[in-house]
């Protein structure tokens, strides 16, 4: 132990659903670090006073979840710049100046989740496909593009949402109508569902996949159920898939090293913790 105690959390609205406090604290005990990673409920009326009590308590920074991330962004001193790409959230850092860092590190994690399981995968290397247009899409979408995406194409069950997103990125990402995506989806080289579709409790994706190629890499940022019908489906077409969980894991390194000093490993490990 250090001897030093560092604190750092995560807000949200409810937040009692979190996995992240099991996250963090299954990193806090592999690397002996005196520190804790505390779940706190945040009600929006309280977001300002949140920001700016917890560096006096001892706090070295926070992830943020819904409803906040956002309306938190006005809180920052500084915005990084794959934070403002999304225009939202998700880790805060108290630097020692006083400021208040705000950053993005959704599409990191989503990325480092795709080359964790499929090493020989690129964005380069083809057309991607995304289905939705939320803050989800937001993410993935700006971190394809940086990732050297040629071009993705764009869907959602509200093409004027989709339209609206598609206007923010410029002409490398193109929209589909819903009902056209069967088609859009043959010779992707990725193929991501960022909508609630296929998760539990909610109805099925109702996406064809009768013309998915096998050379198609296949995730769904949905980790409950692990194994969502779009991924069997896909792997039973001979796809290569990558289940949701690892984006959540790979998220929070970044914020886990700015606030305890330590860069953390996603490992088998670290999942069997978060899933138990």
């Amino acid at each position: 132990m250090s001897g030093k105690l560092r604190l750092a959390g995560v807000i949200g609205h409810p937040i009692l659903h979190s996995k992240s406090p099991r996250l963090h604290g299954h990193w806090l005990k592999r690397y002996g670090i005196d520190g804790h990673y505390i779940p706190m409920d945040v009600a929006p009326d309280d977001l300002a006073r949140t920001i700016e009590l917890l560096p006096r308590l001892g706090f070295a920074g926070i992830n943020v979840t819904l409803p906040h991330k956002e309306a938190v962004m006005a809180l920052c001193d500084e915005i990084t710049p794959r934070a403002k790409a999304v225009g939202a959230v998700n880790t805060v850092i108290f630097q020692e100046d006083g400021s208040v860092l705000g950053d993005n590190t959704d599409g990191y994690g989503f990325m480092a989740n795709l080359y964790a399981g499929a090493p020989s995968w690129r964005a380069d290397m083809g057309p991607a496909v995304v289905l939705g247009a939320g803050g989800a899409a937001r993410g993935v979408v700006a971190a394809l593009l940086d990732a050297g995406a040629p071009h993705i194409i764009l869907s959602n069950r509200t093409v004027e949402r989709a339209t609206a997103l598609q206007s923010e990125f410029g002409t490398r990402v193109v929209v589909s109508a819903w009902d056209d995506v069967g088609d859009a989806i043959k010779g992707a080289n990725l193929l991501v569902n960022t909508t609630s579709l296929g998760m539990d409790g909610q109805p099925a994706l109702p996406v064809s996949l009768d013309h998915l190629g096998s050379e198609t890499l296949v995730t769904d940022i949905v980790y409950a159920p692990l194994k969502t019908q779009l991924l069997i489906d896909a792997a039973a077409r001979g796809c290569a898939v990558v289940d949701g969980l690892g984006m959540l894991l790979h998220q929070a390194a970044p914020g886990f090293e700015a606030w305890f000093g330590q860069k953390p490993i996603v490992d088998d490990e670290l999942r069997d913790a978060v899933l138990s």
